[in-house]
C-alpha cells in the first residue's frame, strides 16, 4: 500500500499541484481592479478627437497606429481574467452599435477605481453592486428626457451627417467633413425603397496606395484589385455570367486508357475536347453574355475561345467576393460550365478596366438602376494611415445603421454625462441605505468623460468641472467641453455646434460598463488550475534526435 502524504487544508487538497489560489478583498479583489484600471488608463489617452494614437505590433507581427479602442483590445491579446471581463463588454458593445467601445472600458475603469475606495473604507462589494445597479437604472431612466433631436428619414443626409461626423471625429479629427460625406453618399445610395435593415457589409472598402485622401470616391457597384484574364478590358450594358468553378476543359472522375494508333486518331481525340469546349463557350456567349466570372483558374484554351466571342474574363479566386458581386449585379452563381438562364445573368451598366495611382483594378459600376452595394476607394500614402481611414469608415456605416434601428440623439461633448452625473448625485440622497455611497460614486465616475477629453486637449479638467456644473444648474443642460479652445478650458453648446451622440450608442454602453464592473465587484476568488504540460513553442531544440 502507497503511503499517502495529506495536503494542507482547504481548497489546495482538492486540487492537483501547480494550482494557484487567491481569496480575500486583498488578494482577489483588489488585484483584478488594479488590472482594470491600468487596463483602462492605457486606453483613455485615445479618447475623444484629441485623442493619441497607439501603436500596437501584434502575434502575428502586424503593426497598427490607431486610436481605436476596438482594433486595440482586438489586438493585444489580453490575459488578465478581470480585464479580459472588460474586453468582452466592449466588444459586445461593438457588435451592437459598432462605437463606444473606448466609452465601456474607460466608464468599467473609473467605476472599479471608485469602487476601490468605498471598500478600503469597509463597504461591502454587494452593497456598492446594488448601488450601481440602482444607479444604472436611474440613468436609463433619465436617459430618454436628454434626447434632443431625432432622424426620421434616413435619406435626408443633414439629418444623420451630424451623429456620423461627431462618430468620425473622434477617429479622423479635421478631416471628418470629407469622410462624412463619403459615408453619408455610400449608405444613402443604397437604401432599398422600404428601410427594414441595414447591412454594414453592403458598403464595401477598397484602399489604393497613392495621392491623397481627396482623391477617394464612392463607386456604386464593387471595385476589385485584380486585371482581366483576357484582351477585353471594356463593355458597356454588361450581361454578367458568374461561375464557381473553373473555366476550363473538365476532368472526367475516373482515370480512363485511351490507345491511338495513328496521327489522324490523335488530331481527332484533341480536336473532340476543343470542340465541346468550344460549344460550352459559345453556348454561354449566345445567352447574352458579354462578361464570364470565375472563382476559379481560367485554361488556355477556354481563354482564346472566350476572346474569340468577345467576352471579358475575370477571375475573383474570394467565393466571399464572388458573393457580393451576385448581390451588387444581380446575378447567380452557377456551380457548372452551363449556359446562364436569362434569371441567372447578372447587369452592370459598366466594366471595366481602370488604373488607380500604379494598381490595375476591375469596376462593375452601376449607374442607372438602384445599387445594392456601394464601394468607397480610399487614396492615401501609407497602408497604416488607409487602415485608419477605413476604420473611421466602418464606425460611421456602423452609426448609420443604428440610425434605421433608433434615431435618437444625445449631446456629445461631454454634456449628457455631466447632466446624468448631477443627476444622479441628487437621487443618491434620497436612498437611505449604504447604497447611496456606491451611488454617488457611480457620478462621480461619469465624471471622467469630460475629464478626460480636458486631459487629452491639454485643458486644465478640474477647471472645466466646475464651469460645466456651473452651466448645467442654470439649466443649459446641452453645455460641454469646447476642445477647440486655446488657454483655459470653455465650455460650448454642443447641440448648436452639431455635437451630437446616437442614444443606442449612451444605452449599451452604461450598460455592459456596470455590468462588467458589477461582475468583477462580486468575484472573492480566483482559482487557477495548473496549466497544461508539454514543451513550450518555440523552445529550445535537442541537438540531436537521439537526446
Amino acid at each position: 500500500m502507497a503511503l499517502h502524504v495529506p495536503k494542507a487544508p482547504g481548497v489546495a487538497q482538492m486540487l492537483k499541484d501547480g494550482v494557484r489560489y487567491f481569496s480575500g478583498l486583498e488578494e482577489a479583489v483588489f488585484r483584478n481592479i488594479g488590472a482594470c484600471k491600468q487596463f483602462a488608463h492605457s486606453v483613455r489617452t485615445a479618447y475623444g478627437p484629441n485623442g493619441m494614437n497607439k501603436m500596437v505590433i501584434n502575434h502575428l507581427e502586424k503593426l497598427f497606429v490607431t486610436s481605436d479602442a476596438a482594433t486595440i483590445i482586438r489586438e493585444l491579446d489580453v490575459e488578465h481574467p478581470a480585464a479580459k471581463l472588460v474586453v468582452l463588454a466592449s466588444e459586445m458593445q461593438e457588435a451592437e452599435v459598432g462605437d463606444g467601445t473606448n466609452f465601456v472600458i474607460i466608464f468599467a475603469g473609473a467605476l472599479l477605481e471608485e469602487a476601490e475606495e468605498l471598500l478600503r473604507l469597509g463597504v461591502t462589494t454587494s452593497e456598492i453592486a446594488e448601488g450601481y445597479e440602482l444607479a444604472l437604472e436611474k440613468a436609463l431612466e433619465e436617459l430618454p428626457k436628454l434626447v434632443v433631436s431625432e432622424a426620421k428619414d434616413y435619406r435626408d443626409v443633414q439629418q444623420i451627417r451630424a451623429a456620423l461626423k461627431t462618430s468620425i471625429m473622434s477617429k479622423q479629427y479635421g478631416k471628418e467633413d470629407y469622410i462624412t460625406d463619403l459615408v453619408c453618399e455610400a449608405c444613402t445610395s443604397i437604401l432599398p425603397s422600404k428601410v427594414t435593415t441595414f447591412n454594414v457589409d453592403n458598403v464595401r472598402v477598397c484602399k489604393i496606395l497613392g495621392s491623397g485622401l481627396q482623391a477617394s470616391q464612392v463607386l456604386q457597384g464593387m471595385v476589385f484589385k485584380r486585371q482581366v484574364e483576357g484582351n477585353i478590358t471594356k463593355v458597356t450594358n454588361a450581361k454578367i455570367a458568374v461561375y464557381t468553378c473553373p473555366i476550363d476543359i473538365t476532368t472526367t472522375e475516373t482515370k480512363g486508357t485511351v490507345l491511338i494508333k495513328s496521327a489522324a486518331e490523335l488530331m481527332n481525340f484533341s480536336r473532340g475536347e476543343e470542340s465541346l469546349l468550344e460549344s460550352q463557350i459559345k453556348s454561354i456567349a449566345d445567352s447574352g453574355a458579354k462578361v464570364v466570372v470565375s472563382g476559379g483558374k481560367f485554361g488556355d484554351m477556354a481563354l482564346y475561345f472566350v476572346n474569340k466571342y468577345d467576352m471579358m474574363a475575370v477571375r475573383l479566386p474570394s467565393k466571399f467576393d464572388l458573393r457580393r458581386l451576385c448581390k451588387a449585379v444581380g446575378a447567380t452563381a452557377l456551380t457548372k460550365l452551363i449556359p446562364p438562364t436569362k434569371e441567372e445573368l447578372g447587369f452592370a451598366d459598366t466594366v471595366h478596366v481602370d488604373e488607380l495611382g500604379d494598381t490595375q483594378v476591375v469596376i462593375f459600376q452601376l449607374l442607372e438602376q438602384e445599387s445594392r452595394i456601394s464601394t468607397v476607394v480610399i487614396r492615401g500614402s501609407t497602408d497604416n494611415y488607409m487602415d485608419d481611414i477605413e476604420r473611421a469608415i466602418d464606425d460611421g456605416v456602423n452609426t448609420f445603421k443604428a440610425i434605421t434601428r433608433d434615431g435618437r440623439f444625445l449631446t456629445g461633448a461631454g454634456a449628457t454625462e455631466i447632466e446624468l452625473a448631477a443627476k444622479i448625485s441628487a437621487y443618491a440622497d434620497t436612498i437611505p441605505g449604504l447604497e447611496q455611497y456606491a451611488v454617488r460614486k457611480f457620478a462621480r465616475a461619469l465624471e471622467v468623460f469630460p475629464k478626460t477629453l480636458a486631459d487629452n486637449s491639454g485643458a486644465q479638467a478640474t477647471e472645466l468641472l466646475s464651469k460645466l456644473y456651473a452651466s448645467h444648474k442654470e439649466g443649459k443642460v446641452n453645455d460641454g467641453f469646447d476642445i477647440e479652445s486655446t488657454g483655459p478650458a470653455t465650455t460650448i453648446d454642443a447641440k448648436e455646434k452639431g455635437i451630437l451622440d446616437l442614444y443606442l450608442t449612451k444605452l449599451w454602453a452604461l450598460k455592459y460598463a456596470v455590468n462588467a464592473a458589477c461582475t468583477i465587484l462580486k468575484i472573492d476568488q480566483i482559482i487557477m488550475a495548473k496549466r497544461a504540460g508539454g514543451p513550450k513553442v518555440g523552445g529550445a531544440k535537442p541537438a540531436d534526435d537521439d537526446d
